[in-house]
């Protein structure tokens, strides 16, 4: 089992422009096979997205800049259980770490989405996911994410249906 491992750096209406402020609206897209070929370690990724896309039960989606599906600003996976969403790797695009990072906020957009996949699909926005144990704390404080018992925690209806509000 994968461990979320990504700092939360803000939450915001949409993505951000890291330096401006400016915000950007985004589309949420499933990831095609066609958009493998950039998401390589050679390129700055760090997870290898072409075995999570080729998973039969994962759901693998990008979050690009409406308009611009070409440019990945990140990548979410998941998959459904029973009652709830399960978010398996989380990752911003290369361009989106570290102090001189393009954008903000979309760590915080791809987990909205994931909510309001679970919402749409009857699971009252639940949804689960095994924490780095650095960031337990950090996932409570920005996504209201409660533990569930050992490095699992899980976005609870409440909690989700904030996140949906906030960034559709």
């Amino acid at each position: 089992m994968a461990h979320i491992g990504i700092k939360i750096d803000k939450l915001t209406r949409s993505i951000e422009d890291a330096v401006t402020g400016d915000s950007f609206s985004t589309e949420i897209l499933m990831l095609t096979k066609d958009d493998l070929g950039h998401l390589t370690k050679k390129n700055g990724w760090k997870f290898n997205w072409e075995k999570e896309y080729l998973q039969p039960d994962r759901n693998v989606f990008k979050l690009v800049i409406a308009g611009n599906p070409v440019v990945i600003q990140g990548l979410v996976s998941y998959a459904a259980k029973s009652g709830y969403l399960e978010m398996y790797l989380i990752e911003n695009s290369p361009s989106n770490l570290g102090k001189n990072k393009r954008y903000s906020g979309v760590a915080g957009n791809l987990i909205a989405y994931v909510c309001k996949r679970s919402l749409e699909l009857g699971f009252d926005g639940v949804v689960a996911f095994t924490s780095k144990s650095v960031l337990m704390e950090h996932y409570a404080k920005t996504l209201g994410a409660a533990p569930i018992g050992g490095q699992r925690m899980a976005i609870g209806e409440e909690q989700a249906q904030k996140l949906v509000n906030h960034y559709f």
